[in-house]
């Protein structure tokens, strides 16, 4: 299988078709509990898949991703692929999203093992959920984003325990470079441990 020159990381955002009981859920919590949610008017869960490596180009890939069930089941999700930050992305210009991650479990070795079998080539693949929060016009999304992120207490933070979990916070589509855990740096693999 011929790959794109030079195409070393790919993101799969996938969300639900029919109405995400688990975003209505928080989305509900946090309005009712968090003040930080005060201007918070809407809030969207999706899983996303980073693979690094020799990555095919962006049809096949595509292809790929829709016929395993190591990433999603496109009778009941939908999936968009992104092969560069300048790609059309689920997040729209203002949103605040917190991708996160479970620290040092967010390696899918089973789907890295059928990516190797499908394809001949090894990528790694990593598993995140990104929450994607859109906050009232003028709202500082970025700061409101954050505090909802990380939770310390039963009235802060909704997403992420820094305990067990690494998170990114940024306004916008994220750059593929945006995956808390997947950098490597001084302060551990994501340079940032917990905070967003």
């Amino acid at each position: 299988m011929s790959t794109t020159p030079g195409r070393r990381i790919a993101q799969a955002w996938i969300a639900l078709r029919a109405d995400d009981p688990e975003a209505a859920s928080a989305f509900t919590v946090a309005c009712e509990r968090l003040e930080a949610a005060k201007s918070l008017r809407g809030l969207r869960r999706f899983r996303v898949f980073e693979l690094r490596g020799a990555l095919p180009a962006p049809e096949v890939m595509a292809d790929l991703l829709h016929r395993s069930t190591q990433f999603y089941n496109p009778s009941k999700e939908r999936c968009v692929v992104r092969c560069s930050s300048a790609e059309p992305s689920p997040v729209q210009a203002g949103e605040a999203v917190a991708v996160v991650v479970e620290r040092g479990g967010d390696r899918r070795a089973a789907a890295e093992r059928w990516w190797r079998h499908e394809t001949g080539t090894r990528v790694e693949v990593r598993e995140g959920v990104a929450w994607v929060m859109r906050f009232d016009p003028g709202a500082d999304a970025a700061a409101l984003g954050g505090a909802l992120a990380v939770t310390r207490g039963r009235l802060s933070g909704l997403f992420a325990n820094p305990h067990s979990q690494d998170v990114d916070v940024v306004t916008g589509p994220p750059s593929l470079e945006h995956w808390p855990g997947a950098r490597r740096g001084p302060a551990g693999r994501g340079g940032r441990k917990g905070r967003p």
